[in-house]
């Protein structure tokens, strides 16, 4: 059976990494991405009768604050592992999402003109650019958690 190396700019990339981190980012990313984008498409959804052209911001405001507890207790239990902190800690997740949420606040209706205008999605268009931000995020967010929220820390 042959063995394939990886690529040496992946391993330039990953080295930093212990290898068992990164499997359990995976699993916790796959829930909180799961769990986040089923919040946003439930209060999307709820606020859709009241707000129809733009319920999905304010859905998107208040799922990401639930989101980020839930998120942060997975990382500090299960991917960073650590102990004591909670308080700095959070705050520092905070800052973390926080600057996320900036960043897809300001590029969600963006995206959902952009779904609107090139494939002429209506309703879908919210739905799928909380999608393709939920990607971005899972990066993002898993680069700040490990530098900056739980930085020096490679269990």
């Amino acid at each position: 059976m042959p063995h394939f190396a990886p690529a040496p700019r992946w391993q330039r990339l990953t080295a930093h990494v212990p290898p068992g981190q990164v499997l359990r980012f995976l699993a916790v990313g796959l829930w909180n991405t799961g769990f986040g984008y089923a919040s946003f498409a439930l209060l999307t959804h709820l606020l859709a009768a009241k707000y129809p052209r733009f319920g999905y911001l304010a859905a998107a405001a208040l799922s990401s604050m639930l989101n980020i507890s839930i998120a942060f207790l997975g990382y500090k239990w299960f991917v960073f592992k650590t102990r004591g902190n909670y308080v700095r800690e959070w705050l520092r997740c905070v800052a973390v999402y926080g600057s996320s949420i900036v960043i897809g606040l300001m590029l969600l209706p963006l995206l959902v003109f952009l779904l609107r205008w090139l494939w002429g999605l209506d309703a879908a268009a919210p739905y799928l650019a909380g999608a393709l931000l939920a990607c971005f995020n899972a990066a993002y967010n898993f680069v700040g958690n490990k530098a900056f929220t739980f930085k020096g820390v490679g269990a």
